[in-house]
């Protein structure tokens, strides 16, 4: 029988690893994500949860519901908080520092040269076809957490949470920031009522 191999949590890694780990999974956030922030979503999932395991899927999902309240780019904020959670403040400039620096340098290298093959077809249709890869890495994504809001709150209740965010944000034009910060309303407000009470 072969022993199953054991994995390490981030808690259990050298500091230098984790420096590494970091450097190495947020440089492929970073050079990887076409289409911008919600496209890099998915990658850094892989990375914080499949891969390096820094974090389960729950913790994940709380990170991402924050930021998408905070202001800025949403790929930057989740690479810096994730930095600093699994290696402090060095972990946090590292992985900041590879996720954008990378793409700076390659959006200006790229851009010169699009600049002068601009009128080619091929120029013309790569942004397109990397667009159905986007959209099959958000919707395998998006269809994990429905599946985790089923199992934990419920079917029927995770169908209607689904169906009002989508009309306040689709229909009503709300913005998703507003939508989660009513859910974060809605959670607490009867913890903070229950405390009031004891007190």
């Amino acid at each position: 029988m072969v022993a199953r191999q054991h994995v390490k949590t981030a808690d259990e890694r050298s500091t230098g690893r984790l420096y590494k780990e970091l450097a190495l999974g947020f440089f492929r956030v970073g050079i990887f994500g076409f289409g911008g922030g919600p496209s890099s979503i998915p990658l850094v999932h892989t990375e914080a949860v499949k891969k390096y395991k820094w974090m389960t899927d729950d913790e994940f999902g709380d990170i991402l519901a924050l930021a998408n309240t905070m202001p800025g780019p949403i790929a930057t904020k989740m690479a810096g908080y994730i930095g600093y959670r699994v290696a402090g403040m060095l972990g946090l400039l590292i992985a900041l520092v590879v996720n954008v620096v990378p793409t700076v340098i390659a959006v200006i290298l790229l851009l010169n040269l699009l600049a002068a093959y601009k009128d080619l077809p091929v120029v013309n249709n790569m942004a397109s076809a990397v667009i159905p890869v986007v959209t099959v890495m958000l919707g395998v994504l998006a269809w994990d957490f429905v599946k985790k809001s089923g199992d934990s709150i419920g079917w029927a209740k995770a169908i209607f949470a689904i169906v009002i965010a989508y009309v306040a944000m689709y229909v009503l034009n709300i913005h998703p920031a507003f939508v989660i910060l009513a859910v974060f309303a809605l959670i607490f407000s009867p913890l903070l009522t229950k405390r009031r009470k004891r007190l």
